[in-house]
């Protein structure tokens, strides 16, 4: 791995973890001091960054992590729904038991989060169902841009306050699974469209979002080895939280 992209993979971390929000101030000079490298390496990082949709950089301004707007919001639920919609495509037809099995497991691991009131453990679990469902495309391609899609949401989510329904949530996975183990393509592919635009409507996009960290404290944890060792995990905040959700969260609106 390449020194730029050891230090894309922490910058990306420590963004995923909400400790690099949006609007913060990636500067050149500050990351070069702070990973002992030159800025010509911050900056193919940088570009890297920007690449995947998590880093804006302005001419004569400098770079800056990525601000969403509602129609950033918009076009990449769009784009999650036509991924997803495509895998729901290839599951119909493809999927053994073994396979509709493992979605069902997901489910009911869901259902048992739901029912204990364990919150942390529906988000993530409600996030790592698309993940699941995707994987069991076989399609890499897909995995790589639904997976691209997913990282993008969780600068949203740094914006956002919503409520949580994870019933509604629960129930939209559970039939999802339940019309495509079926055959019934066409209901699967709008429930999947009406499950995405639901979260978008949870969105509040002009709030307003302050870094509490510099970039050299939201980067402290990730740097105890050298750019490329694997960084220890940034503390999260608290799912529910106003300010905003955890790293894995599935946000859903209350209906």
């Amino acid at each position: 791995m390449s020194r730029s992209q050891a230090i894309a993979d922490i910058l990306t971390r420590a963004i995923l973890d909400h400790r690099l929000v949006p609007g913060c101030k990636l500067g050149e000079r500050e990351l070069s001091e702070i990973f002992d490298v030159s800025r010509i390496v911050i900056r193919q990082s940088l570009i890297r960054l920007a690449d995947d949709g998590l880093a804006q950089i302005e001419r004569n301004r400098g770079a800056f992590v990525a601000r969403p707007s509602m129609q950033d919001a918009m076009e990449i639920y769009d784009a999650l729904t036509l991924v997803e919609q495509g895998v729901a495509a290839q599951l119909s037809d493809r999927l053994g038991p073994a396979g509709w099995a493992e979605l069902r497991q997901h489910v009911e691991r869901q259902r048992q989060a739901v029912a204990s009131g364990n919150d942390a453990l529906a988000d993530v679990l409600g996030q790592e169902f698309h993940t699941v469902f995707v994987r069991l495309s076989r399609n890499k391609v897909m995995q790589e841009i639904h997976a691209q899609l997913v990282r993008r949401t969780t600068l949203l989510r740094s914006l956002i306050t919503a409520d949580f329904d994870y019933c509604n949530l629960l129930d939209d996975h559970a039939r999802v699974v339940e019309l495509l183990e079926k055959g019934r393509l066409k209901p699967a592919m709008e429930l999947i469209d009406a499950h995405h635009r639901s979260v978008v409507r949870g969105y509040i996009m002009d709030r307003q979002v302050f870094p509490e960290l510099t970039p050299r404290e939201a980067l402290e944890p990730y740097l105890d080895g050298k750019a490329g060792e694997a960084p220890k995990p940034a503390p999260r905040k608290k799912t529910g939280d106003r300010g905003g959700t955890g790293a894995h969260a599935h946000v859903h609106t209350a209906k």
